[in-house]
């Protein structure tokens, strides 16, 4: 069996720590609300008869990925049991509406076609969130209206938030926020960037909560889910005029995600550029069809800056964008080394033959410079 590369090892513990006080009987097919008097309970039921599917997938996931998705799960019951408002209703009712339609689905590609530009070139995604892997929450962290336009004018061709609040200190309250923001640039140039959902999607019902939000996108964890949820999760996300990204960490997995119809992957939990493009190189693409490859790039745990390094590695591996997380926080608010300063040392057209942005000691030192004189 494959094991799920799951990155987010704090978020198992607190999966696991979470599981302990459910009475959830892993083998019943999972419906928001099914037992209780929530508005949910009124809709059609696709959600339950298609999540029969949802634990029964042939996927290997290893003990984390379980725990995991059981978490959210639960997060997501509790949602539907507090009573979505009705504007998440209504969106999820237009979800069912099309999936009971035999009509393809025509995905929407502004999302892929703005990550995607010519050879050599990078697209970094920027994504907000308030808490660093095993840091707890950053304490100097700005708000997301602050941030927002940071990313806009330093370069960045799309905001993420991580609306996993377990995980990321996030809510869908900060998608609100920063798609707000970025609405204000229009007119503007540069002008608004799309947003993205960032979350564990288990549910169809976070697809809408995504669209009601002002998201653009959302991912999709195909080693979490399997490839049968995964198509349908890109039709759902598509009858709303979302696209869908969808992350995977194995080449079987890159490969299922793209037989399921995804055109935008995300290589997640891998670490170094090789490995990132050992997932995506014998990739098989149906002809007439594009498919845009994201590398997730992990912070390092230096003061170094090898994250810079690295996206331009995978750029020249042939990667077409990148997404920059921990990385971007790792100075603060430096005036060197502020997220705004990384994302645009990761466009440059530097090569590590030619420079390197980390420091030669691996302890930070001398890293300002080469970023300093990157951005002149």
């Amino acid at each position: 069996m494959t094991p799920l590369r799951i990155h987010r090892l704090p978020t198992a513990i607190a999966a696991i720590a979470l599981l302990t006080t459910l009475s959830v009987d892993p083998s019943s097919a999972f419906a928001p609300g099914a037992n209780n008097k929530s508005p949910i309970q009124s809709l059609p039921t696709r959600s339950q008869t298609a999540n029969t599917i949802f634990f029964t997938t042939s996927t290997s996931l290893n003990a984390l990925g379980v725990f995991v998705r059981k978490a959210k799960e639960a997060d997501v019951r509790k949602y539907c049991q507090d009573g979505p408002p009705e504007s998440v209703l209504s969106l999820l009712q237009k979800i069912k509406d099309s999936s009971d339609k035999d009509d393809e689905v025509e995905l929407p590609t502004e999302l892929q076609t703005l990550l995607t530009k010519r050879k050599g070139t990078i697209t970094i995604i920027a994504e907000y969130k308030r808490k660093l892997e095993g840091s707890g929450f950053i304490t100097d962290v700005l708000d997301p209206v602050l941030l927002s336009p940071v990313f806009r004018e330093f370069g960045a061709a799309a905001v993420a938030v991580l609306a996993d609040e377990r995980t990321g200190g996030c809510t869908y309250d900060d998608i609100v926020a920063v798609v707000e923001e970025q609405d204000e640039a229009l007119g503007d140039v540069p002008g608004p960037l799309p947003v993205i959902s960032s979350d564990l999607i288990v549910d169809e019902i976070q697809i809408a909560q995504a669209a009601d939000s002002g998201a653009k996108a959302v991912t999709v964890t195909y080693g979490v889910v399997g490839e049968e949820k995964v198509q349908q999760f890109i039709k759902d996300a598509a009858s709303l005029g979302l696209e869908v990204i969808v992350n995977v960490g194995t080449a079987e997995e890159a490969q299922g995600a793209v037989n399921a119809g995804a055109s935008i992957i995300s290589v997640t939990g891998v670490d170094g550029s090789d490995n990132k493009f050992a997932v995506i190189e014998s990739l098989s693409i149906p002809e007439g069809r594009n498919v845009c490859t994201i590398a997730n790039i992990l912070a390092k745990d230096n003061k170094a800056l090898e994250e810079v390094e690295e996206a331009w590695m995978c750029r020249d591996a042939g990667f077409n964008c990148v997404w920059v997380s921990d990385a971007l926080y790792k100075a603060g608010n430096d005036p060197v080394e502020h997220p705004g300063a990384i994302i645009s040392t990761m466009k440059a057209k530097s090569s590590v033959k030619y420079a390197s942005p980390k420091a030669r000691s691996g302890k930070g030192e001398g890293a300002r410079e080469y970023l300093g004189d990157i951005l002149m």
